[in-house]
């Protein structure tokens, strides 16, 4: 399931405008505008729960007229210094917070009273090739992956950098998942934490544009300048002991799973 990049400029300009409609809202008006997604997914499972209420730009941030100020773009010492978590730490994790393992999506549908359908959010959005999972997390994992995509989006308000959104490459993968992927990726773990709801792939070097429905195309950003401010965002969420964060060099992504 997919946001029209006209659909996440207008939720992305009311946010900024009105800093007192909260993500829930945010999120309703957009499922309004899609289709049901294709797993029977019950309602209780599109938002789990309330969502945090996003606020304004904070005032450190706003010159003496209002206006916001454009903050510089630092990212992190070093990626792999910053990201080093290893299997050691995400599996525990996994297996604390996650669902058991399921063997195909048949089985996964016997799941859904504790899993959340992640497959459309304003602030992410789900790679058009990922085939290799599917769209839904544990309930923690869905509020931080929500999470990561919101601030990424206010970290570049405050930077002056055109809006974009991150891209998510894999989420959930069930035993047959797993198998098929191990056939072709022999770096892919048995032991997966992907299995277990609380894992997911964000791309460093795809990223969605975008544009406004009617108007100029967005300037072109180079990839690693958004990469710096991702960074930046997962640096400071892993500080809050929120997540667990390996960087892949050769996927591209940043692992991601809760703690």
């Amino acid at each position: 399931m997919k946001l029209s990049g006209g659909i996440l400029a207008v939720l992305f300009l009311v946010r900024l405008c009105n800093p007192e409609v909260n993500d829930h809202v945010l999120q309703t008006s957009a499922a309004d505008t899609l289709a049901v997604p294709a797993l029977s997914t019950p309602d209780s499972l599109i938002v789990s729960k309330p969502l945090p209420t996003i606020h304004s730009v904070p005032t450190r941030f706003r010159r003496a007229d209002g206006s916001a100020v454009k903050h510089p773009i630092y990212s992190v010492s070093s990626y792999r210094d910053c990201f080093p978590d290893l299997q050691e730490v995400h599996y525990p994790s996994a297996r604390c917070y996650g669902v058991r393992p399921v063997q195909n999506r048949e089985e996964a549908e016997q799941h859904k009273d504790k899993l959340v359908f992640v497959g459309a959010n304003p602030y992410y959005k789900m790679d058009d090739a990922m085939n290799r999972s599917i769209p839904y997390l544990v309930p923690k994992a869905s509020l931080l992956l929500h999470d990561i995509g919101r601030r990424f989006l206010d970290s570049l308000a405050i930077k002056g950098v055109p809006l974009h959104t991150i891209i998510v490459t894999s989420v959930l993968r069930t035993e047959e998942d797993v198998a098929k992927l191990r056939r072709i990726n022999g770096n892919a773990s048995e032991q997966s934490c992907h299995r277990f709801g609380t894992t997911f792939d964000i791309s460093y070097n795809r990223f969605h544009t975008v544009s406004p429905p009617s108007g100029p195309e967005r300037r072109t950003v180079r990839n690693d300048t958004l990469k710096y401010i991702l960074s930046e965002v997962l640096r400071d969420i892993r500080a809050e002991e929120r997540c667990y964060v390996k960087y892949e060099v050769k996927q591209s992504c940043f692992h991601i799973t809760v703690r």
